[in-house]
């Protein structure tokens, strides 16, 4: 049954009000590609706009805060932290980005924790895109999750 569907088949933002709070948190993850010069640019500091992952940290941090702005059936929600960790592999010219969303409330982060990297990734993009407009954001999925009535969750691959 989806729960973001009225009995008249309409969208509908889900009732939490029963809920018990509880503590959650998600991890989400995702990946931007992109040329061996771009990356070393970003890596050596040598893009005029600035440190592009220091940016892409706070740009992270806000997506997650604005997630209910975004995502329409989101319940805006109290974070108690959003962390972001940036993995750079020189070997593929690739940025790993993780967010890790926490709360402890009614519903769950894992929209907060995909806004986070999403946004990052295109921070990232729009940091260099002068410089290399072949980036590829890419594999954005949630890994973890737990807390809640549903439980704990955990991507198989990871």
């Amino acid at each position: 049954m989806l729960t973001h569907i009225n009995e008249s088949g309409r969208a509908k933002m889900v009732d939490v009000g029963e809920k018990g709070e509880t503590l959650r948190i998600a991890t989400a993850r995702g990946r931007i590609t992109m040329l061996p010069e771009t990356f070393e640019r970003i890596m050596n500091g040598g893009v005029k706009k600035g440190d592009v992952l220091a940016v892409a940290q706070v740009a992270g941090i806000m997506g997650a805060k604005r997630t209910s702005d975004l995502v329409p059936m989101c319940h805006p929600i109290f974070l108690t932290g959003v962390d972001m960790t940036f993995t750079p592999d020189e070997a593929h010219s690739v940025i790993e980005i993780e967010a890790v969303a926490k709360t402890i409330g009614r519903t769950g982060v894992e929209m907060e924790a995909l806004s986070a990297v999403t946004t990052a990734a295109l921070t990232i993009y729009d940091m260099v895109k002068a410089m290399d407009r072949t980036m590829v954001i890419e594999d954005i999925r949630l890994v973890q999750k737990s807390g809640g009535k549903s439980g704990d969750f955990v991507l198989a691959e990871e």
